[in-house]
């Protein structure tokens, strides 16, 4: 049987209290740096992506193959992109389509390999003209594409900053009502209540026998 122990109840009851306000100062505090780091990151993104001054195609427009990126773009179309939701779809739904079309679905790494290749084998062939040429457009459009990923990668971070937030605050509603209720039931105890508090069970030696 487990060895126990008489602690007094109002004592035992105060601890509790204090650790539930503890706890509950923290997932404030925690949910409110968290709630400003989402300010701060969605704030940051929308301030970079607005001086970009990237707008979305018209919906409908026949330069643009609907069915690559008007089923994804037409929601924002002719809206100004300001969120990091919008970057993440016009990096992956307009500019990746386009870039595919530039040099056959090669990347700037491609391209400029063989440009090299080509300037080092053949420099006056007509074809280092046209490869000088998608490297450059690969170059801006995988440049931007980056920039924008990026973007939405901090305001992903923001909105998981977010949800944090509000678990903290939720977390901390319900710990502040434990906590009151501690507060409560210590005013209702007496002075010598008493409880069982069980100790860790230790090993009796075995006894040293002599022959």
């Amino acid at each position: 049987m487990d060895p126990e122990v008489m602690m007094n109840r109002k004592a035992f009851d105060k601890i509790l209290t204090a650790i539930g306000a503890v706890v509950t100062i923290f997932l404030v505090a925690a949910g409110g740096l968290l709630l400003w780091g989402s300010h701060y990151a969605n704030d940051q993104v929308k301030t970079q992506l607005v001086a970009q001054k990237v707008f979305f195609p018209p919906k409908g427009d026949a330069m643009q193959p609907q069915n690559e990126i008007g089923k994804y773009l037409d929601q924002y179309a002719g809206q100004q992109l300001t969120t990091g939701a919008q970057a993440k779809a016009y990096a992956d739904h307009f500019i990746a389509v386009h870039l595919k079309e530039a040099a056959g679905g090669q990347t700037y790494a491609q391209v400029s390999n063989k440009l090299i290749a080509l300037q080092a084998s053949n420099p006056k062939s007509a074809d280092v003209a046209t490869l000088t040429a998608q490297k450059d457009t690969l170059f801006r459009g995988e440049s931007l594409r980056g920039m924008l990923l990026n973007a939405y990668g901090w305001w992903k971070m923001g909105q998981l900053a977010l949800w944090g937030s509000l678990v903290s605050f939720v977390a901390a509603g319900v710990m502040f009502v434990l906590t009151i209720l501690g507060a409560l039931h210590l005013r209702r105890v007496t002075p010598d209540a008493e409880i069982f508090v069980d100790l860790p069970k230790t090993s009796t030696p075995d006894p040293v026998t002599v022959n």
